[in-house]
């Protein structure tokens, strides 16, 4: 069976495939030239391999009020973050990254796309959560892949499917930061908070075999689902 770091390397390297027609077609770039050069917008607009590092991050986590055609700019570029991303080289936040796919309309791109860009997803969420330490931040792997799909449930499942040492340990850490404070109850994913993260977190968490939250915790998590489900005073 492929390891899953070879799994995520043969994803990213699919998902240059699928994108190559993209990557190689002209395309003009125009943007907002308080922020950007006309250097920077000849660069976008050219080889995407020859993009410096930092003015692709720039592009990957400006809004889309700064381009022309935003959709069409994220797309071509799309490859390059995502790679950049998942080799923990690209420094934006997860959410946002997720939060700028949508915009983009990733989920309208055609089927062989999409399909690559979810198979990444797949790949990189077990490569993480097969790894203990590793350089992937499962959170913020959860977030990207989630709010990017709109659901938590498969991701979810994969996890209580990943009956390892590392998994468990990344869930150990997951819940010392769900649990900080009771922020789990009403936890949202995205940068602009398009995913309501408690309303599945808390039922998924209570599902789980006791061994793996331990009790004190799991009393946690019932305690503070009982409260959300409460009505208001």
């Amino acid at each position: 069976m492929t390891d899953p770091h070879s799994r995520l390397r043969d994803a990213l390297d699919a998902l240059d495939a699928a994108f190559a027609s993209v990557v190689s077609a002209p395309i003009t770039v125009g943007g907002c030239t308080y922020c950007y050069a006309e250097s920077d917008l000849a660069a976008l607009a050219g080889p995407v391999e020859r993009v410096p590092e930092g003015l692709l991050a720039s592009v990957a986590a400006k809004s889309s009020d700064h381009w022309e055609d935003f959709p069409a700019l994220y797309r071509r570029m799309t490859p390059r973050i995502v790679r950049l991303l998942v080799t923990d080289r690209l420094h934006v936040d997860h959410g946002l990254i997720a939060s700028r796919l949508l915009a983009a309309g990733w989920q309208d791109w055609p089927a062989s796309q999409r399909g690559a860009l979810e198979q990444v997803w797949h790949a990189w969420w077990r490569s993480a959560l097969h790894e203990y330490p590793g350089t992937a931040y499962v959170l913020g792997v959860l977030e990207t892949v989630a709010v990017s799909t709109g659901a938590l449930a498969p991701w979810l499942t994969a996890w209580a499917g990943a009956r390892t040492e590392a998994a468990d340990r990344h869930l150990d850490d997951a819940l010392d930061d769900w649990l900080f404070e009771g922020q789990l109850g009403g936890l949202w994913l995205g940068f602009y908070r398009e995913l309501d993260a408690g309303a599945e977190l808390l039922p998924w968490l209570l599902s789980l075999e006791a061994d793996r939250i331990g009790a004190a915790r799991r009393a946690a998590v019932e305690q503070i689902s009982l409260d959300r489900a409460a009505p208001p005073s």
